[in-house]
């Protein structure tokens, strides 16, 4: 029995009374929300055998990039598969189900591509819209991100998630280098969709490529509400928060914000690892005492040195163990990513071998003072980096780590080179530039290493 959800796409669904939940997950999906898991789950325990929920299902489980939810992801494709057999479903609906079974192969970009003939066919999907976006965000691949959402960019004039739309279009803008038109479509998202999250957060992204770190800080007070309802992502907002503190050189109200709501739940879902180990290796990077804080971010990762779903999460593992100088796991996980494309041989364990290994070895050197090799390694990995995922702000923190490299082997020449470049591609000086310019200008002429201009802090 064909019905409707809320953006008129057919669905094979028996029961009607699973409309509901099901609208309300594709609508979670799309803002973020912390109700997303709950009320697909609802769904599915209204209609189990509904192919298009367990595709999803599926689809998210391998989005959270933790190895013992792949079986969750083949059980549920395995669960559509026979329900598309025993009830046929719609062309459109089918296609997710093929894009689960393309990622369960290996293939995310056959996964991408079969959302994409989705949006060919019926461009009105949002689902579609924001899952092909979200597969490509992992791949890293922003130029793919961009051209999607243009291939439909007329269709979502006046469509019913206009808002969400024009959010995640800010993002790939933003991305881009593109930063006055991403703040404009990203204000635009937030007018059509007040719980717009990432159309909030692709315009913290352009405070902090543009080094705007007060005006930021000044625009996202009191805007709460576009993103408390959301599940670990209002981490992440929290994240971009205490980096305008950071840049502003607010050091205390950085760790106040780390412990108070980037940590808040200790978690090990490895965006929140991410966000943790990146903060606090950018507070140590100012001269900051962090205390204690790496020991809860290694043990949490010690438990997923063989993951190997994602190079970006492997390398936010490894700079817990850095951080917290756990020579043990750190072994273990550079070993098992060495070795992970050999075990598995796919798209993402391709990325992990390189640059992840590189990048990898880079952090070890880095943990071991030395520099030199720091500096080798994490520029070898660097013209790579964009594959492992994320945005340029979340990967800015090993363009940090290769000019904190170069600078503390004494290489700075080398030093001045990649801050020219991280300069040119950012098109502005945030402070973090503004104060590595002051040592290099003092190295030049004491030939020494020093943090100058920015005094060891002690805060614990």
């Amino acid at each position: 029995m064909l019905k409707q959800d809320l953006y008129e796409c057919d669905l094979t669904l028996q029961n009607t009374n699973a409309l509901e939940t099901w609208n309300k997950t594709v609508h979670g999906f799309l803002s973020h929300s912390a109700t997303t898991g709950v009320t697909l789950a609802q769904t599915l325990e209204i209609e189990p055998e509904f192919a298009l929920a367990q595709s999803c299902k599926g689809l998210f489980s391998l989005l959270l990039g933790r190895k013992e939810l792949t079986e969750t992801a083949q059980e549920a494709f395995v669960t559509a598969k026979a329900s598309d057999k025993a009830n046929p479903v719609t062309q459109r609906e089918r296609h997710y189900i093929n894009a689960l079974g393309f990622w369960l192969g290996g293939s995310l970009r056959n996964a991408v591509a079969e959302m994409e003939t989705v949006l060919a066919k019926w461009p009105h999907d949002a689902l579609a819209m924001k899952l092909s976006h979200a597969i490509l965000f992992v791949l890293g691949d922003s130029k793919a991100m961009k051209a999607s959402l243009q291939n439909v960019f007329d269709v979502y004039k006046g469509h019913k998630a206009e808002g969400y739309f024009n959010g995640c279009y800010a993002f790939t803008l933003e991305e881009a280098g593109e930063y006055k038109r991403a703040e404009n479509h990203g204000r635009l998202a937030l007018e059509l969709a007040p719980d717009d999250a990432w159309g909030l957060h692709a315009i913290t992204h352009v405070f902090d490529m543009t080094g705007q770190a007060k005006e930021g800080l000044a625009w996202i007070k009191g805007k709460e509400a576009a993103w408390q309802h959301c599940n670990n992502f209002r981490y992440h907002v929290w994240w971009h928060i205490a980096l305008m503190h950071l840049d502003l050189g607010n050091y205390d109200k950085t760790l106040e914000l780390y412990d108070e709501e980037i940590r808040k739940d200790k978690t090990d879902d490895y965006r929140d690892i991410s966000n943790a180990t990146s903060v606090l290796l950018r507070l140590e990077f100012e001269g900051v005492n962090v205390g204690k804080r790496w020991q809860e971010l290694s043990q949490l990762s010690s438990t997923r040195t063989d993951d190997n779903c994602v190079a970006f999460a492997d390398l936010h593992y490894m700079m817990a163990f850095c951080g917290n100088y756990d020579e043990k796991p750190a072994t273990q996980l550079l070993t098992n990513m060495q070795l992970a494309e050999t075990r598995q041989h796919n798209e993402l364990t391709k990325i992990i071998r390189k640059p992840g290994v590189l990048a990898a070895t880079g952090l070890e050197a880095f943990r071991d003072h030395d520099f030199t090799k720091a500096y080798q390694y994490l520029t070898k990995a660097r013209p790579m980096m964009e594959k492992i995922g994320g945005s340029h702000a979340q990967r800015d923190v090993f363009e940090r780590l290769a000019i904190e490299s170069a600078l503390r082997g004494g290489l700075n020449a080398q030093a001045k080179t990649l801050l020219q470049q991280r300069d040119l591609h950012r098109g502005h000086k945030d402070g973090y530039s503004k104060s590595r310019w002051k040592i290099i200008q003092g190295n030049a002429q004491s030939g020494t290493y020093n943090i100058a201009g920015v005094a060891a802090k002690n805060i614990a």
